[in-house]
């Protein structure tokens, strides 16, 4: 592979582009849910891959990649089956729910955000201290959510803030889970998390992504 340099790997009709769906997205999200939901690693891995295409960061793009590749994959599958009438997870039910058609609308980007990250970090490169960086912030996002967001969900109409973020007090969003002590559940989320979801992916994109400083 050529050791050439890319001098703008990514095109700049694509950061406009992008940068105009953010433009939209975060005022919509910050008056309907509150700023809370900018804590979700999808939100995030927005905000973040923002910043990696303008600066044409691979290490944040690389970030982000190792976050949500495999969780956003997973809800493209499972709403491919919600819309075949089927039920799998449960995670992309809301798309069909009686919510706001713009709101829905705008969470689409769950289905295509995994496919242009993948294309931007093709372009960037892959930065393998992406892991450690990932992983440190999920940890810090999953603490200040176990600490400061409230863990049940006690639904009424027209609440649509977050409750219960990266499932922190359990996987079920009524009920907090009492398998074990809260803390002690915590820990093993995150160490989930990290074992489940973010080493394989950082594995997967080492084999089949070129290093970033072979590119740049």
């Amino acid at each position: 592979m050529s050791n050439t340099a890319v001098p703008h790997p990514i095109p700049r009709w694509l950061k406009i582009a992008f940068t105009l769906f953010m433009a939209v997205l975060i005022p919509v999200y910050w008056y309907h849910y509150g700023p809370t939901n900018f804590l979700y690693f999808c939100d995030v891995a927005l905000i973040l891959t923002l910043v990696g295409i303008w600066s044409e960061s691979a290490l944040l793009i690389s970030m982000c990649c190792v976050g949500i590749l495999l969780p956003q994959a997973l809800w493209c599958v499972d709403y491919i089956v919600v819309l075949c009438g089927g039920t799998m997870t449960g995670m992309t039910n809301y798309m069909i729910s009686d919510s706001p058609l713009f709101l829905r609308g705008l969470s689409l980007f769950h289905g295509w955000l995994p496919f242009l990250l993948f294309y931007l970090v093709r372009r960037t490169g892959y930065d393998c201290r992406a892991l450690v960086r990932w992983t440190g912030l999920a940890w810090v996002l999953c603490l200040v959510c176990y600490f400061w967001i409230p863990g049940r969900y006690v639904s009424h109409r027209g609440d649509l803030t977050p409750k219960n973020v990266f499932f922190v007090f359990g996987l079920c969003e009524e009920t907090a889970q009492i398998w074990m002590p809260a803390p002690l559940f915590l820990i093993a989320w995150m160490a989930a998390l990290t074992v489940i979801v973010y080493v394989p992916t950082h594995f997967l994109l080492r084999r089949f992504v070129p290093a970033a400083n072979s590119i740049a």
